[in-house]
């Protein structure tokens, strides 16, 4: 209000005396973890970066015209990471947008591929070979750009027209026939070397024309080969355009596997820095599946991953905690050595022993059991069997948007699959269910395929109100939701007014999610309650400066077991 009149007249003044809506946020934005095949454009290794479809996955992490998918050898073994499964099953299930951290392109403590693998081979306009070219890593060039292993800066190679040297004299110039280029070397805007005149021609004469070889040997950045089959200068001359060299790959020692997992809150790189991203709301690491099967981590490392993933989501002061952490079982038999065994080989009974052997329980937790086959672009479309943390989570997306966020996601079709590891029976399932492994099932016999048949968390099995995924990211979302749409109120006058402009703002809010079926309750005041009133803020309280606000809600929840009782019956009996 204004605080003086001085002259006559007729004052107008807007007042907010009316409640603010709460817009509910989005818990259905995923954080992957994992090996990719590179690392280049926009991306950085170690460094979470947003990613809306798998085709722009491609273009960060995919090698050029490559399909993303890629396999490793250790140890005469094959494998391959497990994180672009993973994210192609987040989308192919629904999931929208996520983000994704590398953290490598090579497993750690890997031999470095020789120069001519990582080469970027420039081609002749009929597709065949013509130069090669490969970072030089120069610790004498003071004016080369910071180009360590792993950086993600690219630098391009552009092929241009050009033409012979012009003559010192008078004389005629030389023909012109096609086969003369120019070379650059360029770093985002800044063109870092030129060399012109060049030919194909290793005995081209110096007066009209330089050998390409021999005039980039001082290169400061680069080296070149000459990978051309035989020909005339013309035939064997790279086509015109831009070329992306890739640097060396980043590899990191053995022993510090877990570290670059870690990463750092500050640098906002590794795991902590994917929970600097405010918006990404469930967690999952694959390729820490993998480290286990290569022998990189043994299973005592396996889980002090698998802790701090836990332990994070459970912490995100100074706010709520709303993440959840997808695991996916170690396939290890417990009691016959640590040693990982084939998916196929973990019988339920060895993943309700090795859960028992972690010890670790968590309402922010869920786990899947047992892994999917889906198929290996890399391997014809074979089918491989991958960890299921990617598909349940894009089922999660999927539940949340087709039904709300209050929906247990399970009695779903997880797309993409084409078998399972291992297919669960009924008496299998009760040994897991009580505790909180998550079935995916074959329902074969019921002609309705593979379902997802567990929405439980990792919640020690006795505290019965935080068992549901479905209860507890509800509880979540709602919150995260109040947290935020009441952000308005501090600094506020502590007063009855902006009491109840609280909770009408908090009511009108729960009112919503009970329509929409989230609460139980024929009505509101069935559903929820929002308190806001002198007996909970006194003068003591509002002296600190503190407002209290207190919200019941009965949040539906999953109807797992459905009973039928039947039985006979004799009208009028």
């Amino acid at each position: 209000m204004a605080l003086d009149y001085f002259a006559p007249g007729v004052y107008v003044e807007e007042v907010d005396r009316g409640s603010r809506p709460i817009e509910g946020i989005s818990l259905s934005i995923a954080g992957f973890i994992g090996f990719t095949e590179d690392v280049r454009g926009d991306a950085e290794l170690f460094k979470p970066i947003m990613i809306t479809n798998f085709e722009q996955y491609l273009e960060y992490f995919g090698k050029p015209n490559s399909d993303g998918f890629t396999e490793y050898t250790k140890d005469d073994q094959t494998y391959y990471p497990y994180l672009p499964f993973a994210v192609q099953g987040w989308f192919i299930n629904g999931g929208g947008r996520c983000w994704v951290t590398s953290i490598g392109t090579k497993l750690p403590g890997a031999e470095p591929p020789p120069a001519e693998e990582i080469a970027t081979k420039l081609l002749t306009a009929g597709g065949k070979p013509s130069l090669s070219a490969n970072i030089k890593l120069s610790e004498e060039a003071d004016e080369a750009p910071a180009l360590p292993p792993g950086n993600s800066a690219r630098m391009l190679v552009v092929i241009e027209e050009s033409t012979p040297k012009a003559p010192e004299d008078d004389s005629e110039p030389p023909i012109d026939d096609g086969q003369y280029f120019k070379l650059k070397v360029i770093l985002g805007e800044q063109v870092l070397e030129e060399y012109d005149n060049l030919s194909m021609n290793p005995e081209a004469e110096t007066a009209v024309a330089d050998y390409v070889v021999t005039a980039v040997e001082e290169s400061e950045y680069l080296t070149f080969a000459d990978i051309s089959v035989s020909g005339q200068a013309l035939s064997r001359r790279p086509g015109n355009g831009a070329y992306e060299i890739a640097p060396p790959p980043y590899i990191s020692p053995v022993d510090n596997a877990t570290r670059d997992i870690a990463g750092s809150r500050n640098e906002k790189k590794g795991m902590q820095g994917m929970f600097e991203v405010d918006e990404v709301a469930m967690i999952a690491f694959p390729d820490l599946m993998l480290l286990y099967q290569t022998g990189i981590l043994d299973l005592d490392q396996v889980h002090g991953v698998m802790e701090m993933m836990v332990s994070m989501c459970e912490n995100s002061f100074p706010g709520p905690p709303y993440r959840m952490a997808v695991l996916d079982p170690p396939p290890v038999k417990p009691g016959k050595g640590n040693d990982p065994v084939a998916p196929e080989n973990q019988k339920p009974q060895d993943v309700d022993a090795w859960l028992t052997s972690f010890n670790r329980r968590s309402m922010f937790g869920a786990l899947y059991y047992p892994w999917i086959k889906v198929a290996n672009p890399a391997n014809a479309g074979r089918p491989i069997v991958i960890p299921p943390c990617g598909h349940m989570m894009g089922v999660w997306c999927r539940t949340d948007q087709s039904r709300g966020i209050f929906k247990a996601p399970a009695n779903e079709t997880p797309r993409g699959v084409l078998g399972l590891a291992y297919e669960t029976n009924m008496r299998e399932q009760e040994l897991l269910n009580p505790k909180g492994i998550n079935c995916i099932r074959n329902f074969a016999s019921y002609n309705r395929g593979y379902l997802i048949w567990g929405a439980r968390t990792l919640v020690d099995p006795t505290d019965i109100q935080w068992r549901y995924i479905s209860v507890r990211r509800l509880m979540s979302y709602i919150e995260k939701s109040i947290e935020i749409g009441t952000q308005w109120v501090v600094f506020e006058p502590n007063d009855r007014d902006l009491w109840a402009r609280v909770t009408r703002t908090v009511n009108n809010f729960l009112e919503g999610l009970w329509r929409a079926g989230a609460l139980q309750g024929g009505s509101p005041g069935e559903s929820f309650y929002v308190k806001c009133d002198g007996e909970l803020n006194t003068n003591e309280t509002m002296m600190m400066g503190r407002l209290y606000v207190e919200v019941g809600v009965c949040p539906v929840r999953p109807a797992e077991f459905v009973i039928f009782r039947i039985s006979q019956w004799a009208p009028g009996g």
